[in-house]
């Protein structure tokens, strides 16, 4: 990868985590352990996910590996929705620093992933967000069924449709 790709990629990789961080304020505080699957993640099991994706997969492409006992440290889960935007913008502040460390270059390097199969660091941060994105989708419908309501993150939501429309019969 090169400077401007790489660049670019940390844009983006920040545009969606403030994307997230919307969603995380958003959601409604007192359905921290709602689940919609008995099998699945509470609430703020899987908006803290999304901070977990962000610093195991730079820790690991940081590193050059990954494994089960790795930590990048201080990933204890909140336990109050309250926290958990600034608990993920904190881990993606720590996430793009470990990455910043690595040359652009070396991205194109293929790193064993948690699975085994060879993948540059690039596939893996690139990865990371499309990870992320589609874990906030599941969180942004949890959140619904929790009886909240998500900003429109890529254009506006119901709510934010009917108040456009009001203001423009006003």
């Amino acid at each position: 990868m090169n400077q401007a790709a790489f660049d670019s990629f940390l844009k983006v990789w920040d545009d969606e985590a403030g994307r997230t961080v919307q969603v995380l304020k958003s959601l409604p505080k007192d359905k921290y352990d709602f689940r919609p699957d008995p099998g699945g993640r509470s609430i703020g099991e899987m908006a803290w996910h999304l901070a977990e994706g962000d610093a195991y997969n730079a820790l690991g492409v940081l590193e050059g590996s990954f494994s089960p006992d790795m930590s990048p440290g201080n990933m204890e889960r909140p336990k109050k929705v309250e926290e958990l935007a600034s608990g993920y913008e904190r881990v993606h502040r720590e996430a793009v620093a470990r990455v910043r460390q690595v040359k652009p270059q070396d991205l194109d390097r293929d790193i064993p992933y948690y699975t085994g199969e060879p993948m540059s660091g690039n596939d893996i941060l690139w990865g990371t967000i499309f990870h992320n994105i589609h874990h906030r989708g599941q969180l942004m419908l949890m959140c619904r069924l929790a009886g909240g309501a998500c900003p429109g993150i890529y254009g506006p939501n119901r709510e934010e449709m009917a108040a456009m429309a009001a203001q423009q019969k006003a």
